[in-house]
């Protein structure tokens, strides 16, 4: 059995993380990454403020591993020259300059395809190559800020808030390894490469499409619903514990809610006018909610989310993310030994979030040090102009 993308190449110029997270996904379903860096190398690699991981910080490693690294001045025409065999020999070229920087570097889509007509060239930007926006300058929070996806979470009447991670540029790099990954199998059955213009702003607003699609069918924006669910309904929202922990209730569906009733003991609430369709819970929420809240304040968090889960009642304990890597499964997380970093020595990074059978499973390198592979690199051109 081998990986699904064994034997594709991707020459990978991008940096920070939308791109980096693209080729990382390629990486981890067996794509064979070279990850060109400038001279100083790629800004993450000393990303955050603690100075033990400069030139290997966390966020640098949470997209690169695996890959090869060589670094390259692309304004020196022999490194250039490098950077072009290199291209010329990969299925996939993929890049996250402000738009137009690649090109004014020699490496626009026009000239690589000439020597290589079958690639699959992928620009990630902000706002796309030729919108009026293109030379925006754009990063997650901004993106966060631009497509509206601020105005999502939180209550009515709350200011912005800023989704806690970023959102934008993972969500960014998964679009764009999809839509190379949709290239690809075109290239297979058409034999022609493709050009693949993916923004952030349009990522997100497709991401969004549950909170965008309502407003463009009916010109009514969503209401923020701070921690309650999609549904509106006070049987989705989040409760306090006895044990000054919080659950989050999911029950949206009539089955569910008449189990949650019973199960509690208050087969009232299903008779009680108020409660008795999803739109009257909605138009009573307070009073269904106080319901639920003065409930679940008599037991711990763990015990409800055991209690409900055993009786199909869909509840989740809020966790932080130390808590929920405790929820792992074998295989959810890969095992990366660090050479060379004692300060790391062997880490756990997320694995690419699903399972296919048949497929290899996913064996990986630690991210490349700046350059690692040049020798590499450079030895292989040079058998393969042989």
């Amino acid at each position: 059995m081998t990986q699904p993308l064994a034997g594709i190449r991707v020459a990978d110029f991008s940096h920070v993380m939308a791109g980096p997270f693209a080729s990382h996904m390629l990486r981890l379903m067996g794509a064979e990454v070279i990850k060109i860096e400038s001279r100083a190398g790629d800004q993450f690699r000393n990303y955050g403020a603690d100075r033990r991981y400069d030139g290997m910080s966390p966020a640098f490693i949470a997209a690169n591993v695996g890959k090869k690294s060589i670094a390259l001045n692309l304004k020196d025409p022999a490194d250039l020259e490098i950077a072009r065999e290199i291209v010329s020999r990969s299925d996939v070229f993929l890049e996250n300059f402000r738009p137009g920087v690649i090109s004014r570097l020699g490496l626009g889509y026009d000239v690589v395809r000439e020597d290589n007509p079958g690639i699959v060239y992928c620009s990630v930007s902000g706002y796309g190559q030729n919108s009026p926006q293109r030379d925006w300058p754009a990063i997650d929070n901004i993106v966060q800020a631009t497509s509206g996806m601020m105005m999502l979470s939180g209550g009515e009447g709350d200011p912005p808030v800023r989704i806690g991670f970023p959102i934008v540029d993972t969500l960014t790099g998964q679009t764009a390894a999809v839509a190379i990954l949709g290239a690809l199998l075109q290239r297979e059955r058409t034999g022609e490469g493709a050009y693949i213009d993916v923004s952030m702003l349009e990522a997100s607003l497709a991401f969004m499409t549950s909170a965008l699609t309502p407003f463009l069918t009916t010109g009514k924006t969503m209401k923020r619903l701070g921690n309650t669910g999609y549904s509106g309904l006070p049987t989705a929202a989040l409760f306090e514990t006895r044990d000054q922990r919080h659950i989050s209730l999911g029950v949206v569906q009539a089955n569910q809610f008449e189990a949650l009733a019973r199960h509690l003991g208050r087969d009232e609430w299903l008779t009680d006018p108020r409660f008795a369709t999803p739109d009257d819970r909605r138009a009573n929420f307070k009073e269904m909610y106080a319901a639920l809240q003065a409930v679940f304040l008599t037991r711990d968090a763990d015990e409800w989310e055991r209690e409900l889960n055993a009786a199909s009642i869909p509840c989740g304990k809020i966790r932080r993310v130390s808590e929920a890597a405790e929820l792992c499964s074998k295989d959810a997380l890969l095992k990366v030994e660090m050479e060379g970093f004692p300060d790391l020595g062997e880490i756990a990074i997320p694995n690419i979030g699903f399972r296919m059978s048949p497929g290899e499973k996913t064996t990986i390198e630690p991210p490349p040090r700046i350059d690692q592979h040049r020798a590499e690199i450079l030895a292989w051109l040079a058998e393969k102009e042989r």
